[in-house]
This record gives structure tokens, sequence and C-alpha cells, in this order.
């Protein structure tokens, strides 16, 4: 019986064992079988996530920031310990003690899967497997999925400690308003750093791994609350706070950015502009898009946000002012149904999903509002971001729409969504009205930089980079029209030219090919032989093609590659006259060689870029200090800096025309627009029928220009200048730049010596000869130059036309229709008409 009875048990305990040996074999079998081919856990030791580039202006302020994913990257030792225990208690309470799987966890899992017939089913996974799921696998809810998970999961915790895990998962998780670990939440949902967060914060964050798209905030303010106390009841139950603080933290109602109880960290950024967008662009194309927008860049930028804000400023007041000018009124072109005027409620909710700029402040800042009715002599709006008060109510008076034609009724319908903003007393500040304001149709840009550095400072690419992202002072290709002409003129003085060079002023004809080609000057008048210095001041188209031919198209190609006008220009006399397009960008940068003294400069809008490590990946300042180091450097002496600039033209060269274009401030094309305090150059440039308009000009350390003109280019109009439009853009910005940044005498280069001349004849005068047509021009040491000899560039002159002279002297005496006499100009002939030429 007794061995009946041991046989018995016997078996029972061999089939046991038989039985745990199959399913130990089976389960072996399985993770070996999914254990094969899973990718390798060992790349997480080098993690990189993804996280946020930031752009910093000079004094190391955020200005913009450009991120995939908004990740703040915090290392272990930086995170709290209050900030881990949360998520802890939420995710995975048995963290520091499991091996990468929870079998108790799993096992509880099961039971209230079994239990709730499959309506109740969680993962159960611990933090290490959501790791691993995060980096390594996707998130479907398969058993072959939850296996791999596992095996990863004990292999990680093999290889990493469990810090390093959690560091991993605290940095990766995805919480929500695309907020991506631990420290962009933070910031995201209580503008704080992870040091400053209450229990019922951190624990807030902790509870929204478990479903970030429904647990929000606001939406579900009450479903959030919840979860956070949970897991507050969590950190109590593990240890890691009493239950006082508990008792505490539970009643504290639950304050986000998103509710309006803390201002949102995006407040202290400007609004994105031209510039930064510009620097993501550049650096996008440089570094790669994907690195860029990932690699965690912290990028010191060359702006100066204060110069900036003018560089705005003073081409919005141009470009609105011609806009005014035209009468013409064509709003923002958005309506807000009838319906949605109900109440304020409704339409003030309607405003605000209206896609409209912004991010607009000329005189004050510029806001949205709709149109709600229409008077005879008053129209009432209503105004996004504002409250009504009786001081200020939403009326626009009948005056304020006097520029444009016709009334109220005529330009406006209920529902219209417009610009306004308040106009007030120059000298109180005291409230006026409400004044209406539209976005010009022409546009723009401007940009300012260092001559010597080629740090771009200031750069404005249109009105408003909200209404338009595309960047005119980088990306639009212009004609320069006239503002080339110093580039032909350089050429010209490079090979044996002197700024008292006479040059005939008078008609071409030139066989194109296609047809005969007649350039004419902007006055359709012609001035004789005339000095090199005067072309220049006065514009002359027609010297200048003649100075081309005679120097060689050629050789002025080549020296517009040379100073970055162009890549490769096409070798045309009309292009003598700017005929081929460029951008402002490569404009500014070219004229700032010239205001250097001939030397190479590269225009940046960045200063330094550091990867996620701190590492300087680029520099731009390439300049040597050769002494700095050096002991015996005198007290007052103040050490060498090599700048490693390449020379572009000779010095002696950048000095002649430098004086030739201050000429052009101080009597010539835009003398009437440009008055600073410190010694001004500069050219002016209009197109053929003014569709383009410049001014670049410079002082002795600052370079500007500007360019208006039409998208789609179209005429500007009759009596449309470089001078006239875009001279005072040039002096509204370069007025407040000269306020800081100064400015001085330009530096007379060594190896020449002055010579007074006769700017109108050329001819020398003497030493101590003074007067309004007498001027010191520089000549190079051994140069002598020969004057009276003049330059016609080898064209021969069109049947019947003057030499020169062709300036009206006089004309004839008529009698009017009234019985008076008058004088009239001689009559117009051939020579005298438009031949559709660049000025």
């Amino acid at each position: 019986m007794i061995r009946f009875i041991l046989s018995f048990f016997g078996g029972i305990f061999t089939m046991l064992t038989l039985g745990l040996a199959a399913i130990a074999l089976s389960i072996g079998a399985v993770f070996w079988v999914y254990g094969r081919d899973l990718p390798s856990h060992e790349s997480l030791a080098q993690y990189q996530p993804k996280t946020i580039s930031r752009i910093y202006s000079g004094e190391g302020r955020i200005i913009d920031e450009f991120a995939v994913e908004r990740r703040l990257f915090a290392p272990a030792e930086e995170i709290p310990d209050l900030v881990k225990q949360a998520f802890i208690s939420a995710e995975d309470k048995n963290f520091y003690s499991h091996a990468g799987y929870d079998t108790r966890g799993m096992a509880a899992a099961a039971v209230d899967a079994v239990k709730s017939r499959g309506r109740d089913v969680r993962g159960a996974s611990t933090i290490t497997q959501q790791v691993m799921k995060n980096f390594l696998l996707d998130g479907s809810r398969r058993v072959e999925r939850k296996i791999k998970e596992i095996i990863l999961a004990t292999r990680l915790e093999e290889t990493l400690s469990k810090e390093k895990i959690l560091e991993l998962y605290l940095n990766e998780i995805f919480l929500g308003q695309n907020s991506y670990g631990v420290a962009a939440a933070a910031q995201t949902y209580f503008n704080k750093t992870l040091s400053e967060l209450a229990p019922h914060e951190a624990a807030m964050l902790a509870a929204m791994p478990q479903a970030p798209g429904r647990y929000h905030p606001v939406h579900a303010k009450e479903r959030v609350t919840e979860r956070r106390n949970y897991v507050l009841r969590e950190m109590m139950e593990n240890g890691y706070i009493s239950r006082a603080v508990y008792e505490e933290e539970v009643e504290k109602p639950l304050k986000t950015v998103q509710n309006g109880d803390y201002e949102s960290f995006k407040a202290a950024l400007p609004p994105r502009d031209y510039f930064t967008d510009e620097i993501r662009r550049q650096l996008s194309r440089d570094f790669g898009e994907g690195e860029f927008l990932t690699g965690g860049f912290a990028v010191r930028a060359t702006i100066d946000p204060e110069m900036q804000v003018e560089a705005a400023k003073a081409l919005r007041t141009q470009l609105e002012q011609y806009d005014r000018g035209r009468g013409v009124w064509r709003g923002t072109g958005k309506t807000i149904p009838e319906e949605e005027l109900g109440s304020e409620e409704a339409w003030r909710a309607a405003l605000a999903a209206t896609d409209v700029a912004r991010d607009i402040d000329l005189e004050a800042p510029w806001h949205p509002a709709v149109v709600l009715e229409i008077g005879a002599e008053r129209m009432r709006v209503g105004i996004e971001g504002v409250e009504e008060t009786e001081a200020e109510p939403f009326h626009v008076p009948r005056e304020d729409i006097s520029w444009i034609k016709g009334s109220f009724a005529d330009n406006f319908k209920r529902g219209d969504v417009v610009f306004v903003r308040r106009m007030t007393e120059d000298a109180s500040g005291d409230f006026i009205r409400w004044t209406l304001r539209q976005v010009p149709e022409v546009e723009g840009g401007f940009m300012a930089m260092d001559v010597n550095t080629g740090r771009v400072i200031a750069m404005q690419g249109g009105f408003s980079y909200q209404h338009s992202v595309f960047n005119r002072a980088t990306q639009a290709r212009r004609q320069p029209g006239s503002s080339f002409k110093p580039f032909v003129y350089a050429s010209a003085l490079d090979s044996g030219y002197t700024p008292a060079t006479i040059i005939i002023d008078a008609p071409i004809e030139i066989d194109t090919g296609q047809g005969i080609w007649r350039p004419t000057n902007a006055s359709h008048q012609f001035y004789g032989p005339t000095p090199l210095r005067t072309g220049i001041e006065k514009s002359r188209n027609l010297m200048t093609v003649r100075l081309a031919q005679e120097v060689g198209m050629d050789v002025v190609a080549s020296y517009a590659e040379r100073f970055g006008v162009y890549d490769n220009m096409g070798p045309y006399l009309a292009n003598a006259l700017g005929s081929e397009e460029t951008t402002l960008f490569n404009m500014v940068a070219a004229y700032a060689m010239f205001a250097n003294g001939g030397e190479r400069v590269e225009p940046t809008l960045v200063d330094r870029v550091q990867d996620r490590y701190g590492k300087t990946i680029y520099r731009h300042d390439q300049r040597v200090c050769t002494d700095c180091s050096d002991p015996t450097l005198p007290a007052r002496e103040a050490p060498h800096i090599d700048s490693r600039r390449d020379r572009v033209m000779n010095a002696i060269t950048a000095y002649q025309l430098t004086s030739m274009m201050q000429g052009v401030v101080q009597r010539g094309t835009a003398a009437g627009a440009v008055n600073l305090p410190v010694p001004t150059a500069g050219k002016t440039g209009t197109t053929n029928d003014a569709k383009d308009v410049w001014f670049i000009g410079f002082t002795s350390n600052i370079v500007a220009g500007c360019y208006i003109g039409y998208d789609e280019p179209r005429s500007l109009g009759r009596g449309a200048s470089g001078g006239g439009y875009c001279g005072p853009v040039f002096q509204r910005f370069m007025e407040k730049a000269v306020k800081k940044y100064g400015g001085g005498k330009f530096r007379i280069p060594p190896g020449g010596h002055f010579i007074k001349i006769d700017r109108f004849t050329g001819a020398r005068l003497a030493d101590d000869a003074q007067g309004p047509n007498v001027v010191a021009e520089y000549f190079r040491d051994g140069e002598e130059p020969v004057f009276g000899i003049s330059f016609d560039g080898g064209f021969a002159m069109g049947a019947n036309l003057p030499l020169f002279d062709e300036v009206p002297q006089g004309g004839r005496e008529v009698t009017t229709s009234t019985g008076r006499k008058a004088v009239v100009g001689p009559k117009a002939d051939f020579g005298t008409l438009s031949s559709g030429g660049l000025y």
C-alpha cells in the first residue's frame, strides 16, 4: 500500500516536473525565437533626444526657438526627486526593485482583464518597458510586442543604471500640448523650472502620460484633477510625501497657463520675424533641416533688437505713406458671417479665429477689428483684445477716411475684418480716436550691417512677417537700377581712370541684334563732356554706358562677381545700368566693401552656433589677435588684430569711390532725402518705369539699404525715385543708428594726395581755391592726372543727334489764351525721347 501511494505521488511529481520543464522550455523557446532579431538596446547609452534649437540675441535673451518636438533635455541629476517620485508613483511603484518587468503588476492586470471580460485592459508596463516601447518598438497591444518589450527591458536593466533609464523616460515621454519631457512640460503648463514645481504640480505632470491627448487642463479639468489626486495619494502611500502634505496639496485648485492662471513662456518671446526665420533657413541649408530642428543648437544672432524695431518702423512708415497716398481701400479681404455678429462673445470668438497679421506695430499696435455698424458720419467696430470704454468708444469718424475715395458705405460692409490702432496726441499721449489701417500692397526690404565684421544688425523683409513670410531682403531678386553703377565706376578707377576724367554725356545708339537700343538720362537731357564724379552724383546713364564700353563689360562683370553681387553676370551693356536681377542682401554686403576700404566681408546673421553639449561648431569672427598675449606690449598701445580678410579692390580706389558717393548725398540724387550728422555716402537706384526704387548708403561703420516695389513688378507711379522713397527709410533708421553706433570720417589710405578740381569741367584749380564748384579729389602718388581729355566709349553718334549741350538754354515766347506772354522750351526732337533704359 505504501509502495502504491509513493508510486502515485511519484507519478504526479514526475508529471508536474515534466510539465514545468515543458512550460519552461516553451517559454524559453518563445523568448529565444522573439529575442533573435530585436533592435539593439545599446544605442540608448548614446541617447540624443530631439531638442529645441534656440536663437539668442547678443544680450543672451531668447528671441526665437525651432523644434519638431518641443523638448528641453534635463540630465537625471538635475531632475528633482519630487518629480521622479511622482512619475514612479503613477507609472511604476516597484521601479527600483524589479529587473525590468513587474510580475505582480502583470498578474494584477490579467486579473482585472478577466474580471471585466476584456473591457478593462491595461498594459502593466514598467518604466523600463515603456522606454523600450517608445524608443525601439511600436505602441501596439499585441502579445508579440509585449514579449519583445520584456526581453529588451531585462537586457536594458543589465546595461544601464536605474537613474539613466529614468532619465531616458522623463525626457522622451509625451505630456501633451506639444511638450516632450518633463522640463518642457513644466514650462508649458506652469511656466516654471522643474525645481520650482510644487507636489501637486509634479503630480499633474505625472498624470499626463496615461492619456495626454484627453487630459487637457481646461477641457478635461475634472478628469485631470482626479488623476492628479490619485498620483498624490500614491506618493503618500509610497512614503514620498506625508499625509499632512497630501491633504494640503490635494485641496489646491488646478492652475495652469492654459487656464490663464500663469503667463505663458511665449509671452517673453517676441513675435517671429524675418530675421530669425532667415537664420532658420540658412542654418537648415548649412547643417541640414533635420539637424537644426532637432539638434538643440544654441545660436547667438547678430541682431540688435533695438535697431530691428527701428528698421521695421522706418520701412513700414514709408510703405504706408505711399499706400495711403493712392487713396484706395482694399482691406484684409476677410469677412465674418452675419450669424456670428449677433453677440459680443460670438464676434470676439470669430475674430480671434480669423487669420490676419497680429505683429504690426506702427505708431501703436494694430488690432484686428470687425465692422458692426455703418453710418454716414461714423462706423462702429468691435476690436480684438480691447474692452470698450466711455473714454475710448469703438467708433471711427468720417474724417478718418478722408484719404479714401468714397464714403463708409462705398468701402465697407458689416462683417468686414479691418485693422485699427489708437491715434493719440503727440505731446501728451491722450487718446483722440480709433483710426483705420491696412497692409500696403506695395512691399520692400531693408537691411543694415557692420561694414567691418559683416554682422547684420537689422533686417526687415516686408511690411509684416505674419502677413507674408517671403523675405524680400534675401529672397526677392530685383533689378538694382542705378545702384549698380558704383561697380562700373570702381572697375574704371582701377583701370586708370580718375574722378576728374572727362566722359562724354551724349546720345548713343546701340544695335543689340534685336533692334536699336537708345539709352537716355532720367532727365531726357544731355550734358556734354562731364567729369566722372558728376556722372555718379547725378546718375548719368549715358556716361555709365560709355564708361562700361570703354572699360569692357567683361571687366565690369568680373568686379560685380568679385563683390558678390552676381554669381555669373551677363556681359551686356544694359547690365551696366542694373538690368540684371540680384538681392538686397548681396547689394548691401557689396557696398560694405566700399566703406571698409576694399576688403572682403562676409555678411552673417549668426555670430556663433553651439551644439547641445555647448561645443562651438560655427564661429563667424575669424580675426586673430597677434600680440594680445605679449607681456611686453606697452600699456597704452592697442594690440594688433589681423582681420584675415582678402582685398577685393585697391584701397585708394575704394576711397575715391566713397568720396564720389558722398557727393551723391551732398548734392546729387539723394541730397534732399539724406542728411546725417556724420559723413555719409550712398547711391540711389530707380529702374525703368520706376518698378523698383533703391537707396544703399553707409557711414564709416554701418551700411544700410532699402528697395521698394510691388511683388509683381509694376510702376510705382510718376515721380517715384530711389532718393524720394528709399532715401527717407535710410534717413529714419540711420538717425537712430548714428546715435547708438556713432560714425566718423572715412579713412584716407596712404599713397595718395589731394588736388582741387572744378567738379563741372574737371579743370585743375589752385590749392587755395574755394566755392561750390571746388572739390578736392584724391589721386595716387606718382600718377599725374591728365586734364582735358574726353572719352566717348568708341560710340559713333546717331544721325542728326547733337553731341552735347542738349539742356534747354532758352525757349520761344508765345501768347497764352489769356493774352499773357510766356516762354516755353524748345521743341522736342528724336534725341530727347525716352528709350526705355534704366535710371
